[in-house]
């Protein structure tokens, strides 16, 4: 189920803030990160993760990985990977909605205040397009979070 305060059928799509419950956990995503810096309160140069629907894609940004790494990046799943300052994660699990794949690539970050739990009323006052299933939200352990580069893999979540 598709809920929305625009009365438009998502002409602007690009520019909007969407609740939706990912592969992990119940996350915000918009192509504009900024909107995602105002409503975290957190500054617009601490990076967010950028969420990308096959390989093909998030090499196709002009992104590059290790050549020793690619095998295990392929076939992770529910993981973050930072590559040069770089956070990413490649979701081809089929659980986001058609609105999130024709998104992709887009910026994600967990749908809660600063330092707090998920608030169903302060994300639905935040977002313009809430996407929920039968399932409804829920609040699961976020992902992995591994920095990579051609020498050593180190774990931070």
């Amino acid at each position: 189920m598709v809920r929305s305060k625009s009365t438009s059928r998502f002409s602007s799509i690009n520019n909007l803030v969407i609740l939706a419950q990912t592969d992990t956990t119940v996350g915000f995503a918009s192509q504009n990160y900024k909107q995602l810096a105002t409503i975290k309160s957190r500054p617009p140069t601490k990076p967010f993760i950028k969420i990308y629907s096959s390989n093909k894609q998030y090499l196709d940004d002009n992104n590059r990985v290790p050549q020793n790494r690619k095998n295990f990046i392929r076939r992770s799943k529910k993981t973050t990977f930072i590559i040069k300052r770089k956070a990413f994660r490649i979701n081809k699990e089929p659980k986001d909605s058609q609105i999130l794949r024709d998104l992709s690539p887009y910026y994600s970050t967990s749908a809660n205040e600063i330092n707090k739990k998920f608030n169903r009323e302060f994300c639905e006052l935040k977002t313009d397009i809430i996407i929920e299933d039968k399932n409804g939200l829920d609040e699961n352990n976020s992902s992995s979070l591994l920095k990579l580069n051609s020498v050593k893999r180190v774990k931070i979540r």
